[in-house]
């Protein structure tokens, strides 16, 4: 028995890496498990993600992965203690801080996507910093979603065609998916292919619902620190081995 799950676990990391998803979005979660799991507080096991974000971004550009999109802080989380937001506002100053120092020698650019007007003004600083000083890498892109929410997005976008039809730029006719897409965070970007989720919980809690139309969905019980490039691997092998029809046959 343990020969054949040796053989197994081996066969999930031969992914063809000619067919790697495009773009690959992750939810990060189970910081604050990780954390209560070892009597820690909730603050080290957000550092401990923060450790393993950098290892997957370095991974995933380092075996060709195009777009990288991960949820760093949504429009929900404001709701949590004071004290919890403000250990993350921390940890993403320090992270915007040194990322042209991680990123060194590697390919990277890095977006943010979301509604940065209601973060610091010295976070607002440094998200624009840290997009110019990486806007010339022609490698992967790093969308970083930092107080963002899939329905708030939508309607920011609603409105904004609203305003353009009132103004009589455009017509109620010439309103389709493409112009709603290109009026997201997200314009230009290919949708994801496919969309990872740690520690368990199966549901996209407000994070790319549009885009994610037909996303592959790979959910695992992993919590968000313990996750290596292993499960990257078991992730995108997943994804290879799924047919994608699109609603068709």
């Amino acid at each position: 028995m343990l020969f054949f799950k040796g053989l197994f676990r081996k066969k999930k990391h031969e992914i063809d890496y000619g067919k790697l998803p495009e773009h690959i979005a992750i939810i990060m979660d189970g910081n604050g498990r990780w954390a209560k799991k070892r009597g820690l507080s909730r603050s080290i096991g957000h550092r401990e993600g923060s450790n393993t974000l950098k290892k997957i971004v370095t991974f995933c550009e380092e075996i060709g992965i195009k777009y990288l999109t991960v949820y760093a802080f949504s429009t929900e989380n404001w709701k949590r203690p004071k004290s919890e937001v403000d250990s993350l506002m921390s940890l993403l100053k320090e992270y915007l801080k040194n990322a042209d120092k991680e990123l060194s020698g590697k390919n990277v650019r890095i977006n943010v996507i979301g509604d940065i007007s209601r973060l610091s003004p010295e976070i607002q600083a440094l998200t624009k910093k840290v997009m110019k000083s990486t806007s010339r890498n022609t490698g992967m892109l790093l969308n970083i979603a930092l107080n963002y929410g899939g329905r708030d997005e939508i309607l920011k976008a609603v409105k904004a065609i609203a305003k353009e039809t009132a103004a009589g730029k455009i017509s109620a006719d010439d309103i389709d998916e493409k112009m709603i897409s290109d009026h997201l965070y997200t314009s230009g970007i290919p949708d994801p292919d496919l969309l990872i989720r740690t520690s368990g919980e199966k549901r996209l809690s407000n994070f790319l619902i549009w885009q994610s139309a037909y996303s592959e969905f790979w959910f695992t019980d992993v919590l968000w620190p313990d996750f290596k490039k292993e499960n990257m691997l078991e992730a995108i092998y997943a994804y290879q081995n799924r047919d994608r029809r699109y609603g068709g046959i």
